[in-house]
C-alpha cells in the first residue's frame, strides 16, 4: 500500500468526503507545506480589527476560524498517532462550536494564532514523515466512525481548504469592499 495514496471511500467517515475531494493531486506532505504558506500569505496582511470580522451575527470571527483550523488539525493528529501506534480507540468526537466558544481565540492576536498554526502544521508533517509505512494502514474508531491513518493528512488538508474558501468568499471579500 502506498501510505500517501489518496484514501478510498470507507477509510474515513462519509462526512469527510468533501474535504478529501478538495485536495489536489500531488504528494500530500508537500501540499500540507504549501497550504501553510498560502494561508499565512492570505491572513498576515490583516490587522486586528479585520481579524475580528464576522460576516454575520453569531458566525465565527477570522481569528476563531484560524483557531478552529488549529484545534481540528491537532485533534486529527492525535487520532492518527493513536491509531498508528496500534490502539484502535474508540476516540470521542468533538463539538466544534463548544471548542470555539470556550477557546478565547478573540482574546489573542492574529499573529499569535498564525504562529501557532505554523507550529501545529510542522508537528503534523513531522508526525506523518516519522511514521513507519505499516502504520498508515492501521485504523481505529473516532466519533463512532472508521478512520484509517493514511486518510488523516487528506482530511486535514481538505478541512483547511474548506475554511480557506469560506474565508475568501464570506470574510475577505466583505472586508475589501
Amino acid at each position: 500500500m502506498d501510505e500517501y495514496a489518496r484514501p478510498a471511500a470507507g477509510e474515513y467517515a462519509d462526512y469527510f468526503a468533501p474535504y478529501v475531494r478538495r485536495v489536489p493531486p500531488g504528494p500530500i506532505l508537500t501540499i500540507l507545506e504549501r497550504q501553510l504558506e498560502e494561508m499565512l500569505a492570505l491572513l498576515r496582511p490583516l490587522d486586528e480589527e479585520q481579524a475580528g470580522f464576522r460576516y454575520a451575527p453569531g458566525k465565527w470571527s477570522i481569528r476563531e476560524v484560524v483557531g478552529h483550523v488549529i484545534d481540528t488539525e491537532r485533534i486529527f493528529g492525535v487520532r492518527a498517532l493513536w491509531f498508528a501506534r496500534g490502539d484502535p480507540g474508540p476516540l470521542p468526537s468533538f463539538e466544534q462550536d463548544d471548542f470555539v466558544r470556550t477557546a478565547g481565540f478573540d482574546r489573542r492576536t492574529l499573529a499569535d494564532l498564525l504562529e501557532e498554526l505554523q507550529i501545529v502544521r510542522a508537528s503534523t508533517i513531522a508526525l506523518f514523515r516519522g511514521l513507519p509505512p505499516e502504520a498508515f494502514a492501521r485504523e481505529g474508531t473516532a466519533a463512532g466512525e472508521r478512520l484509517v491513518v493514511r486518510a488523516v493528512p487528506f482530511i486535514i488538508a481538505g478541512h483547511e481548504l474548506h475554511h480557506r474558501a469560506l474565508l475568501l468568499e464570506r470574510y475577505l471579500g466583505a472586508i475589501a469592499t
